[in-house]
């Protein structure tokens, strides 16, 4: 289907049931206009007469356990209504162009581009080359493309802007050369090996995950190459709450070191105990072992760890509360998990620059502003900077907002509804 048939069927409306799957009725004319706007940028870019995909991958917002799947523990995550959409066709040989809004045109021959390349560690080609290295490592057929991307997915605001574009890549070369037969788990797997080995950064797996599977899952990472993934059926909004994220305005570009002193810190503490990642050791025989400890890796990697102990067991009391529609229990438990990262984790804030603190300020506003009513709140996502994460009841979601607004400015606080599919093909 080339860019003109494309753009007619969205305008006669043939795909208004797909969008409003994905995004809700109310969305819709903003959707079909900027399905047909990347459309369109794309025929300037790389010509009308194309057989053309669309695109979608979900951004995710981690709902309990933050920062414990990279040490195998547990997680709830949801696929949100913010995501990055494609206008994606093959092309001839092994070269991939991708342009996306707002940034310059990543051009990657993946013939050459085959293995890691340190120089190239933090640039978005190296996500390019890793995705189709991860591929066609793991048996699929990879080949050229072109393609214009947009994101709703704001960038370093913690609900996986990055996961979201390496899902994409992934999305792209399933429905063009595999005929969409590649499973969105084994996508997200290939995603995080992308960012390991090719993008440099020692991420978990948990936002590929949930960007690519879609709805509500819990996933426990004991073995990281076959996760256990379970749907879990509970409508947040329908319940009476909104799923509101505020972007305090911080960015996460040049925290890397930051995120990466949490995995390693709590390995770290794991080799001590003669194990490779915390989900291996014992709790009562690290609590034993803390004098030792304490000599030889410092304070904050065993406050890491017994977060991670701690998070884990939240983890599935939020996961029971869900399945069995308790949302005192689970809102209990998310403000516990919010004052373990700030206390133990520590992920609240960077100490390279103490006087930016916006996640401690909207935390601090969040909890007076919900203090006589329910609901809950807790950083979001990776920390240090970007967002936090709150359940606000409808009826003070105006109010909520208004506060945060008019401290982060316009349009800081996102009201957000979870959507069933992660990694898809619109047409």
């Amino acid at each position: 289907m080339n860019t003109i048939t494309t753009i007619s069927k969205i305008e006669r409306g043939e795909l208004d049931a797909r969008f409003t799957a994905l995004y809700g009725k109310d969305a819709l004319t903003g959707v079909k206009k900027r399905y047909t706007d990347a459309v369109r940028a794309f025929e300037k870019l790389y010509g009308t007469d194309r057989d053309i995909l669309l695109l979608s991958v979900a951004g995710r917002s981690e709902l309990s356990g933050n920062h414990t799947d990279h040490n195998h523990g547990c997680v709830v995550a949801a696929s949100i209504d913010l995501d990055i959409i494609a206008v994606a066709a093959r092309s001839e040989g092994s070269v991939i162009r991708v342009k996306s809004e707002g940034f310059p045109e990543d051009v990657v021959d993946i013939a050459d581009y085959t293995a890691p390349r340190a120089d190239r560690f933090s640039h978005s080609d190296s996500i390019i080359a890793g995705m189709c290295a991860g591929m066609k490592k793991n048996g699929y057929t990879v080949g050229g493309f072109d393609a214009y991307t947009t994101s709703s997915v704001l960038k370093g605001s913690g609900l996986s802007s990055s996961a979201a574009f390496e899902d994409m890549i992934g999305n792209i070369e399933n429905h063009l050369y595999n005929g969409g037969k590649v499973d969105n788990v084994e996508i997200a797997k290939i995603a995080q090996y992308a960012e390991n080995e090719f993008f440099g950064k020692p991420c978990g797996l948990m936002d590929q995950m949930a960007c690519a599977v879609g709805g509500i899952i819990s996933i426990d990472f004991a073995d990281p190459k076959t996760p256990v993934i379970n749907k879990i059926d509970f409508d947040i909004t329908a319940a009476g709450y909104n799923l509101c994220i505020v972007n305090t305005g911080g960015n996460h570009a040049d925290l890397t070191p930051d995120y990466a002193a949490v995995p390693a810190e709590m390995k770290a503490l794991a080799a001590e105990m003669g194990k490779t990642v915390l989900r291996e050791t014992d709790e009562d025989a690290v609590i034993a072992a803390i004098p030792a400890l304490r000599e030889k890796l410092g304070d904050r990697a065993i406050l890491r760890a017994l977060h991670f102990f701690a998070e884990n067991h939240r983890v599935a009391a939020q996961k029971a509360a869900l399945e069995t529609g308790d949302l005192d229990k689970f809102f209990e438990n998310v403000i516990a998990s919010g004052r373990s990262s700030f206390c133990y984790l520590q992920n609240v804030y960077t100490t390279k620059n103490i006087k930016e603190q916006g996640l401690s300020l909207a935390l601090c506003l969040a909890e007076r502003y919900l203090s006589d009513k329910k609901g809950a709140f807790r950083v979001h996502g990776g920390g240090f900077a970007g967002t936090v994460q709150a359940f606000v009841r409808s009826q003070d979601v105006a109010g909520f907002r208004a506060l945060m607004d008019g401290v982060f400015g316009e349009g800081a606080c996102i009201v957000l509804r979870i959507r069933n599919e992660g990694a898809t093909r619109i047409s």
